[in-house]
């Protein structure tokens, strides 16, 4: 028999409107501590300095991660004009600078390179793994690290405020994986004037809204206490992207075998990923095929 897991089994999704100088693992520990549950994890790491949404998911809910770490995701952030660092943000050395500094119009200009499908570097400080060892981990040591491109999707990005002639604020949309620092410094390379993030913030993943998240200082307020349960989202929430079809009692239990079950109706077409309710609570993820979802994840009933 396996071990079997130490506290409660919940499951739900938590909306944390994480602030600056914590991790992302750190709140998850803390969230998991403050219910008392089996399992959690995070759809979708914040640098420590960064705040906004932090999608944690609890027990059932952590089968539903991999689709909110595929949505689509919003940030506001502030490059600061004319430095570069080592690491991309505020929080490194500045290694070089520039007396440069753009106009509104050429900034305007820069950012339609960055919109649609690019190549994107990680920065060197980042948690990116390199023949085994993450990059920061490598770059702290001083050892030079080659970071190869990768694909990221940009839906948009727009300049949404010119304070001074020194900072830039921008908003962006994007799909996984994308690096708000790396935008910042090639951004800057584009320009000519360097540059590098100075604040960030995630207002939006998927279907979850940095204004409707709860505070690290409730969390802990409210720790052990039911009243916590109360801010607790549906795992359902967590599939929101996904076509959802209503199934019957004989369709659920089969699907929770493994095996496909009928479903009733469809907003899906043959071959496309869904998943199946009855009585409006998850039963599986699968592939639609003629009247039926074969499933590849399933839910406690």
């Amino acid at each position: 028999m396996g071990r079997r897991r130490k506290g409660r089994d919940i499951s739900g999704w938590l909306v944390v409107d994480k602030p600056a100088g914590i991790t992302s693992n750190a709140v998850v520990n803390k969230v998991r501590w403050a219910f008392g549950a089996q399992k959690a994890g995070h759809a979708g790491t914040l640098d420590p300095a960064a705040t906004g949404v932090l999608a944690i998911a609890l027990g059932e809910a952590t089968k539903t991660v991999p689709y909110i770490t595929d949505a689509l995701k919003a940030y506001r952030f502030t490059v600061r004009l004319g430095v570069a660092t080592n690491t991309d943000d505020a929080e490194g050395e500045v290694i070089e600078t520039s007396d440069a500094r753009p106009s509104d119009a050429e900034i305007a200009a820069a950012l339609l390179r960055f919109i649609g499908d690019i190549e994107q570097v990680p920065p060197r400080f980042s948690a990116v793994k390199i023949d085994g060892e993450r990059a920061y981990a490598l770059a702290r040591a001083g050892e030079e690290v080659e970071i190869a491109p990768r694909p990221l999707y940009v839906e948009s990005l727009e300049m949404v405020a010119r304070p001074d002639p020194d900072h830039v604020e921008l908003e962006m949309v994007c799909g996984k994986g994308g690096y708000v620092r790396s935008i910042a410094r090639d951004l800057g390379r584009v320009l000519g004037c360097l540059g590098h993030v100075t604040e960030l913030r995630r207002v939006w993943s998927g279907p979850f809204d940095a204004e409707d998240g709860v505070t690290m200082d409730l969390v802990e307020e409210l720790a052990k206490t039911p009243e916590l349960d109360d801010y607790l989202r549906p795992l359902e929430e967590g599939l929101a992207d996904l076509p959802e079809l209503r199934t019957t009692p004989e369709g659920a239990t089969r699907m929770r075998n493994g095996n496909p079950g009928i479903v009733l109706t469809s907003d899906a077409e043959y071959g496309d990923e869904a998943w199946a309710s009855l009585d409006g609570e998850a039963v599986a993820v699968g592939i639609y095929k003629a009247g039926e979802l074969h499933p590849s994840r399933v839910f406690k009933g």
